[in-house]
């Protein structure tokens, strides 16, 4: 697996757009799992998926805990709020060195064949900051669990996201 390479080496929605605010929610966190430093984003494919680079390698990410309103599914339509939250992943992360962590709880792919990590990006102070945690704060993608194990970050990015929906926060306040 290439991971382990880089470890050794529109309908019912507003079209008002909310301002993009990339001040992280949390820089007291610090990763808990392996860790894959210095990929850099090379593309958003959507708010909840991403390619990166690893030791020049091309490799499919399916951000842990999130899902994001869909925009490039083939046979369905744009789905309320997704330009919103692909801009979101866009702005913050595209060109972005940023470091991955594995989640053992998780496995290593999905179904699909993408590396399943957490985002990690620099905030400006210089801590990290859990990007799949503030996609779910600022109301941009909300919280889901794949499978019956839950992941590592549960319980923050859960709480974050019943936050951002009693506020009327993104999505929660755009889209019926």
């Amino acid at each position: 697996m290439l991971w382990a390479l880089a470890l050794l080496g529109v309908a019912g929605c507003s079209t008002a757009t909310a301002p993009m605010d990339f001040t992280p929610v949390r820089t007291d966190l610090v990763p808990r799992g392996a860790v894959v430093a210095g990929a850099i984003v090379e593309r958003v494919v959507d708010g909840d998926t991403i390619h990166v680079r690893i030791n020049g390698d091309d490799v499919t990410v399916r951000l842990i805990g999130i899902d994001t309103p869909e925009t490039v599914k083939p046979d369905s339509p744009v789905e309320c709020f997704g330009p919103e939250s692909s801009d979101f992943a866009k702005e913050a992360l595209t060109g972005q060195s940023v470091t991955l962590e594995l989640d053992a709880s998780q496995g290593d792919e999905d179904r699909y064949g993408r590396l399943l990590a957490y985002v990690w990006r620099e905030a400006p102070d210089g801590s990290l900051a859990l990007f799949n945690l503030d996609a779910v704060a600022g109301g941009y993608a909300r919280e889901r669990q794949y499978g019956s194990t839950p992941y590592a970050w549960k319980s923050e990015i859960a709480r974050a996201g019943q936050a951002a929906q009693a506020a009327g926060t993104g999505l929660w306040g755009a889209c019926e």
